[in-house]
């Protein structure tokens, strides 16, 4: 299936986001530890958070102990990382199997950290990768050292279960860290929740003890927010408001806000929204420098708006976008060049230059989505600089905002 999308240059009316599946799935892991059940509120309706809490179920339910059970998580990386460590403390034998793509994002560092505590994990094809065979047990408490600048989703899935393990866990994390909002926003949940822990620069200690019984009402998605930030630097007219974001978020991709106010975008928040217009009076940046290290899921968002605003950048932090779900710099560059950017890439920079521009005549362009949610909106908002767009595998937005199509046709008046 394609997806075309046409021009309106007035971003005017009202949004409702998607709520945040990062802050869902953290939730769903910590509802299933708890003794007690209690509500969340708001729950993503992300293809990930319902395969996360699909498998939950049918773990919980499930009356076959000395059977394997046998799961396909797909492409939902947050789900099978959580899953794996929370796998490997409950009684059962456990098969989980995913995608092409998810079978070539690494996991050694997280199985690893897992074997040290005694977990029983093994590689079903290549080592290192998934899938994997999990024989739950109980697991002891030490201290484990991880790397850090791989993936925060190693991290935080150890941190979940650490509250369960005999006398809790330390954690010292070596090499750079990366997402590290994506941490914090785990330990911001486990104090919710009654749990106390200790962070001192790369060492975090977690406390034995048992998750309070609370009702949780899920904020909405400033990831999801970026993609209208996107819209609305290339519009006209703008006057847009957002509903369910806070200005006390617990999510590190809140600073798209700051970003993207470089771009003459000004956001005024209210006590459950945000309202979003362009202030001509803010002179846009002539030359864009980030390090995107703590918020790498607004790179595709922020590089699209650079690119057709005619903005030179260089950024930096993108390291872990190769284990993403496409290799999301070389998509970029794959995607953006189809209109005439060449972007470089040394590894470790991703820059454009005025003069790396090719004219390239021809308005109808076919975007591939790479499997990748991300690079499917990051893209649409480029509808605004007249350009006739076809997307590829549109359905792949439901990873994330399963209504993205809907709003903007409504949005837009189609």
């Amino acid at each position: 299936m394609t997806e075309n999308l046409k021009k309106n240059n007035n971003l005017i009316g009202k949004i409702f986001l998607p709520s945040s599946k990062s802050i869902s799935n953290r939730l769903l892991i910590i509802r299933f530890l708890c003794e007690n059940d209690f509500e969340i509120g708001n729950l993503s309706n992300s293809d990930d958070t319902k395969i996360l809490e699909k498998t939950l179920y049918k773990i919980k339910n499930s009356s076959k102990k000395d059977e394997f059970i046998k799961f396909n998580i797909g492409n939902s990386g947050t789900s099978i990382r959580f899953l794996t460590s929370l796998l490997s403390t409950q009684k059962g034998k456990f098969i989980i199997d995913c995608s092409e793509r998810m079978k070539k994002r690494p996991i050694f560092i997280m199985v690893k950290a897992l074997r040290e505590l005694g977990a029983d994990i093994e590689f079903l094809e290549k080592k290192n990768f998934f899938p994997l065979k999990i024989i739950g047990k109980n697991l002891i408490s030490k201290t484990v050292e991880m790397d850090a600048n791989i993936s925060s989703q190693f991290i935080s899935s150890l941190l979940l279960i650490a509250p369960i393990l005999p006398d809790g866990l330390k954690i010292i994390l070596n090499k750079k860290i990366v997402s590290s909002p994506y941490i914090d926003l785990t330990l911001s949940l486990l104090k919710e929740f009654g749990i106390k822990f200790y962070r001192k620069k790369n060492e975090i200690s977690i406390k034995k003890g048992a998750f309070l019984e609370k009702n949780f009402f899920v904020e909405s998605d400033w990831s999801s927010a970026s993609y209208w930030y996107e819209f609305a630097s290339f519009s006209e007219n703008v006057n847009l408001e957002i509903y369910g974001l806070k200005e006390k978020s617990l999510q590190g991709d809140k600073i798209v806000h700051e970003i993207f106010k470089k771009f003459s975008i000004e956001t005024f928040f209210k006590k459950n929204s945000i309202i979003l217009k362009k202030n001509f009076f803010i002179k846009t940046t002539i030359f864009f420098k980030f390090d995107f290290s703590d918020c790498p899921d607004l790179v595709q968002t922020v590089v699209v708006t650079l690119c057709f605003l005619k903005i030179p950048f260089e950024i930096s932090g993108l390291e872990t976008l190769k284990y993403k779900e496409s290799s999301r710099v070389e998509t970029l560059q794959l995607e953006l060049k189809k209109f005439g950017f060449i972007l470089k890439y040394d590894g470790k920079i991703l820059s454009w230059k005025i003069n790396d521009f090719i004219i390239n005549k021809n308005k109808n362009i076919f975007i591939e989505t790479h499997d990748d949610h991300r690079i499917a909106m990051a893209f649409a908002p480029v509808i605004l600089k007249n350009y006739n767009l076809k997307f590829n595998n549109p359905e792949v937005v439901n990873k994330s905002y399963p209504n993205f199509w809907k709003e903007i046709k409504i949005m837009r008046n189609f």
